[in-house]
């Protein structure tokens, strides 16, 4: 009962606020000036807290977001809340986690009426705002939210170009980057989202190898099998993480022939990590964990190297506090800004634990159900939590493991069977826990060794105790809102869709005895 009524005053509190924002945000904004421009770029199922060459990668090369780390700063513990795209990129425009966002929880759905997105607010500051490429997606944001344009702007993306594998969309971001610019008005700043498609699936298979990459050459996580068809997969991943790249050079570049970089700060982050088996939707550290580069010329103190844990929902807080505006009260995440202008590395504010989570991404269990997980994670552990261990956490077998990638990785685990099988698609667990330090692949729970029981309990206690505070109605016993949101994705991977052919092929009619031939028995038609 105390809890929720700290959570009604707490939304009493917020709406009167919220009455008031737009005149704050008029009256403090700062003459353009003195406002830094921002340029966002954002990766699609990019795992570059690995896959960079600044990050210990060696089979996949990414100088230019290595530049923007070497000539600013790296974030080595960065996260999102919940690793799939539309959930992440609402955390990212709100600045809340997903699970305080209403419909924006699920992948595919709403974006809910009644939230303000940071670049609206930036705009209404003075701001010129765009995006090309991918911006909040997929779902709807008209219907609810009764929006007319992607919450992250307006789009310019007329420009193509011609990619160098065919599962390469023909976006020429750069070149859209430009459009927009040679329209800004000269006495305002801008705030643009870069939003690559890529490294998103489908890929061109054997592009890897057709563009010279070795086999040798990549290393196979621990919970993938080591195979030519899995590192021929990881090649062709390889070659869409490069292309992204090379785009963000050619946007550094324009931004030094138009004299801007110096005043941009430069963000290059992903959504989550790479589209295979165990990563992308899941809650292991490769699918949450994050690249995060940031470069803005003499403000932020070069090759510096930030531990700190933060989340994408701090962004938004942060570009408005770079606006000279004090972040919405909406908005829960916390602001960089303190970090951006310190001249330490290492431990600068001692952020040092992260909640992490997700309802429904993809459909594919009875009733569109999802599968609800919460996770704690510290500097050594990582617990997670499964709501409802009896259901597939990848969707259910008959409608093919949905919230995992279609990729010849994926066949391979399924015919392959076994370990692999058992790891990325069966089911799981309540509890588990995996111990970073010497586990960061997370394939050893130790939440049944009973040397860490103390561990799991304490990481439990302080887990919900953390949700209650950020009121995850999940942790407040009222999780069943979360399987009303509707789903607005196509019905093809659906339960509903699997069970309807196999009703059809029940109910084939019985073919009738000829006339002619009176001894001919009746036969039933096969499946």
């Amino acid at each position: 009962m105390k809890h929720m009524l700290r959570f009604v005053l707490g939304l009493a509190a917020v709406a009167a606020l919220l009455s008031l924002a737009p005149v704050a945000v008029a009256a403090s904004a700062p003459k353009a000036s003195a406002r830094p421009n921002l340029l966002f770029v954002i990766f699609d199922d990019w795992g570059g807290s690995t896959h960079a060459g600044i990050n210990g990668s060696t089979w996949i090369k990414t100088p230019n977001f290595d530049r923007v780390a070497r000539e600013g700063a790296l974030f080595k513990n960065a996260f999102t809340s919940n690793p799939k795209c539309s959930p992440c990129r609402a955390s990212i425009l709100t600045g809340r986690n997903t699970w305080q966002l209403k419909e924006a929880v699920s992948h595919g759905g709403l974006f809910p009426a009644g939230f303000e997105v940071y670049p609206d607010l930036l705009e209404q500051a003075g701001y010129v705002i765009g995006l090309t490429g991918k911006g909040w997606g997929p779902g709807d944001f008209k219907t609810q939210a009764m929006r007319t344009r992607n919450p992250a702007g307006p789009g310019f993306d007329t420009k193509t170009q011609v990619p160098i594998a065919s599962g390469i969309g023909r976006n020429d971001y750069p070149a859209n980057f430009q459009a927009f610019l040679s329209q800004r008005p000269a006495d305002k700043p801008f705030c643009f989202w870069m939003g690559f498609n890529e490294p998103h699936r489908g890929y061109e298979r054997g592009s890897g190898l057709r563009l010279g990459k070795k086999l040798e050459d990549v290393k196979v996580p621990a919970y993938l099998p080591d195979n030519e068809v899995v590192r021929g997969d990881l090649l062709d991943y390889a070659v869409e993480v490069e292309w992204g790249d090379t785009q963000l050079g050619r946007a550094l570049k324009i931004l030094e022939d138009a004299g801007e970089l110096e005043n941009t700060l430069v963000v290059v982050t992903s959504d989550h990590g790479m589209p295979f088996p165990y990563v992308k939707g899941q809650i292991f550290e490769d699918a949450f964990h994050l690249p995060l580069a940031m470069r803005w010329g003499g403000a932020i103190k070069p090759g510096r190297v930030v531990q700190d844990f933060v989340n994408v929902r701090d962004l938004a807080p942060t570009y408005m506090e770079l606006a000279g505006l004090k972040p919405h009260p909406q908005m829960t995440g916390r602001s960089l800004m303190n970090i951006l202008r310190s001249e330490k590395s290492g431990w600068i504010e001692n952020r040092d634990v992260m909640l992490i989570g997700k309802e429904r991404h993809d459909i594919g269990r009875p009733n569109d159900m999802g599968y609800p997980v919460r996770a704690l994670r510290t500097k050594e552990f990582l617990y997670v939590h499964n709501f409802f261990p009896d259901r597939w956490p990848a969707g259910n077998p008959e409608t093919d493991f949905g919230n995992v990638d279609p990729s010849p990785t994926k066949e391979i685990v399924k015919r392959l069977g076994g370990y692999y099988y058992d790891l990325t698609l069966g089911k799981r667990p309540p509890d588990a826990l995996y111990r970073l330090t010497d586990d960061p692949e997370c394939v050893r729970n130790l939440a049944h060794d009973l040397a860490f029981a103390s561990t799991l309990e304490e990481m439990r206690s302080r887990m919900m105790k953390l949700l209650r505070e950020e009121w995850d109605p999940r942790a407040l016993g009222h999780g069943d809102v979360f399987d009303t949101y509707q789903y607005l994705g196509g019905r093809a991977k659906g339960y509903e869709t699997w069970l309807k052919a196999q009703e059809a092929l029940v109910k084939e009619p019985i073919e009738a005895p000829q006339k002619s031939d009176a001894r001919k028995k009746s036969k039933r038609a096969i499946p």
